[in-house]
């Protein structure tokens, strides 16, 4: 881990240059040379590493990636890459982010490292006696799981549980049995899934069913991240801002519809440094919205409420799959710059993180939708794409998306017509 004296608070971060921000975030967190010449490349990614990732590469896509300013994170002050082509979201972290910076920043938890992997088992005329006979081979299954992956029990990881479900299904009753395993600094899907292949002729010959799938499962339930922050009402703008805030939390946990564009908006945040650090972004969006259904009902993953001083108290609670090897999160070279910036030890400290920042990012579209509306800082920042699909350079940029935004109208034809008075060609 990196030193814990990096100072998040960066003023007029914003109005640096790129390569400003990236000299400053190198002196901030000891950024060594290679990682700086590596994230100052115009595209990140060389096509050798790219051919060896995937299959029939032909080239890579930039992702913008910015720097999330103003975390605290359990004390430790961070700076955050967040890879992202949305604009605004890095913006809406660092004002949240700053907005109970003095009030404590951001407090995590975990719940563990744990994975689950699933075996499907069908065609026993006695299912429930078939559960109970796979768990009558705890210790047998228990000593094929850690045979399959020696060095992740030497780290202290391994077969940690079992459970074996019988549901009913179309076709009739499926027993399927959940391995649940620690897999520490890892994602872990290639190592519960070689241990599901290995235990299913075993299943099957105890039980004289029939073994289909052998697979994790992304609703990640023992791996939850979890952040609460407090900003209180001088820092938010009052009561009225707060209220407001309630009212649109309350709305989400009520309705599935509000509730897929609120959870989205945690995820505009989540995904972000998902992305930034090689991991797997659908693995952990599967997650979540599996996760916000598991009452039977689609809901807000995080919760809004007033404390006894009148604070506002946020909470976010999520599975958070994420790793630090393995995928890649070891290959990308990007990704592990990423890593380097945030100074992170173990992929429970970059899950929280992750968990810290998604909050940031649903408090700032609450209190953008509760007060101006969400699209003022939105199109403002639209505005420059806007500006630039239309053909202006430079300065033309700053100058067009201004236009834009005072006559709101933030259009490709408006800005072609504007561009071109600009130009003194209309």
């Amino acid at each position: 881990m990196m030193s814990n004296t990096v100072n998040s608070r960066i003023s007029g971060f914003h109005k640096m240059t790129p390569a400003e921000r990236l000299a400053t975030v190198q002196r901030a967190v000891g950024l060594d040379g290679a990682s700086v010449e590596q994230l100052g490349k115009p595209g990140s990614l060389d096509l050798h590493t790219a051919d060896h990732m995937i299959e029939n590469v032909i080239s890579s896509i930039s992702i913008p990636i910015g720097i999330a300013t103003n975390v605290k994170v359990d004390g430790r002050d961070v700076l955050v890459p967040m890879a992202t082509e949305e604009s605004s979201v890095v913006a809406a972290v660092c004002n949240s982010a700053r907005q109970c910076y003095d009030s404590g920043g951001f407090i995590t938890s975990m719940s563990g490292t744990l994975m689950i992997a699933q075996i499907q088992l069908v065609g026993v005329s006695d299912p429930k006696a078939a559960r109970i006979r796979i768990l009558e081979q705890r210790d047998k299954i228990e000593e094929v799981c850690n045979g399959c992956d020696p060095m992740l029990v030497r780290l202290g990881g391994g077969f940690r549980d079992l459970e074996v479900r019988v549901i009913e299904a179309e076709g009739g009753p499926m027993v399927i049995t959940h391995i649940i395993v620690d897999t520490r600094d890892a994602m872990g899907a290639n190592t519960v899934n070689t241990m599901a292949e290995r235990l299913a002729p075993s299943i099957a010959e105890w039980t004289g069913g029939k073994v289909y799938l052998r697979i994790l499962s992304n609703l990640a339930d023992r791996r939850l991240a979890r952040a609460r922050a407090t900003w209180t009402l001088d820092a938010i703008g009052g009561e009225a801002v707060r209220d407001g805030m309630i009212s649109a939390y309350r709305f989400a946990a009520a309705d599935p519809y509000r509730a897929a564009t609120h959870n989205k908006g945690i995820m505009n945040g989540v995904s972000a440094i998902v992305l930034a650090t090689g991991n797997d972004t659908r693995a952990v969006e599967a997650g979540a919205h599996s996760f916000a259904a598991r009452s039977g009902r689609y809901t807000s993953l995080s919760t809004y409420e007033v404390d006894a001083d009148g604070s506002l108290v946020g909470t976010l609670e999520m599975p958070m799959p994420v790793g630090l090897v393995g995928g890649a999160t070891k290959v990308h070279p990007s990704a592990q710059a990423a890593l380097k910036i945030m100074g992170v030890a173990t992929a429970s400290e970059l899950a929280r993180i992750i968990a810290a920042v998604g909050l940031a990012q649903n408090f700032g579209a609450l209190k953008a939708l509760a007060t101006v509306g969400i699209q003022q800082g939105h199109m403002a920042l639209h505005a420059h794409n806007v500006a630039m699909v239309v053909g202006a350079v430079g300065d033309e940029v700053q100058r067009l998306a201004k236009i834009l935004v005072e006559k709101r109208q933030v259009r490709q034809d408006v800005a072609a017509e504007e561009l071109a008075r600009l130009r003194g060609e209309g």
